[in-house]
């Protein structure tokens, strides 16, 4: 089954339930689905597994970055808000590495590469980035490629 007939089906159950907060992150999701199968140079038809890891984590990363702003600023309600979402949507998501796990990842891909030094940064991150889709954020995947070179 693909993530959008997973979506809608999903959508379906959330309004059966009355659950505001999941029907709500999955018509986003649902939504941003319709906008990258349409947009122009589309293919058409379904999404690849790794363009559906890339949409859901782009909407992680959006409701993160609102949270950190909501957090900010002490709107609490939307923050809560946020977090049901960030929540729902991760549940379609592969299972996120542990600290250890994406150390050891990010030395294979070092030693992949055959990075030397922080100049390679750019060789190890591209790299990485690929191997760890939808496993690590950016972020952290940045942070530890750092601390490793």
């Amino acid at each position: 089954m693909s993530l959008k007939q997973q979506i809608d089906a999903d959508v379906k159950e959330a309004m059966k339930a009355r659950d505001q907060d999941r029907l709500r992150a999955l018509r986003a999701v649902k939504s941003m689905i319709l906008l990258e199968e349409t947009k122009e140079g589309a293919t058409g038809g379904d999404l690849k597994p790794e363009d559906e890891i890339k949409l859901l984590s782009k909407a992680v990363k959006q409701r993160k970055d609102s949270a950190d702003i909501y957090r900010q600023q002490g709107r609490e309600d939307l923050l809560a808000t946020e977090e049901a979402e960030i929540a729902v949507i991760e549940k379609y998501l592969p299972k996120q590495l542990s600290e250890d796990e994406l150390r050891s990842a990010v030395q294979a891909v070092i030693a992949q590469v055959g990075a030397t030094g922080p100049g390679d940064m750019g060789k190890v991150m591209g790299a990485a980035n690929k191997a760890l889709a939808g496993q690590a954020d950016g972020k952290s995947i940045a942070a530890m490629v750092k601390s490793l070179l």
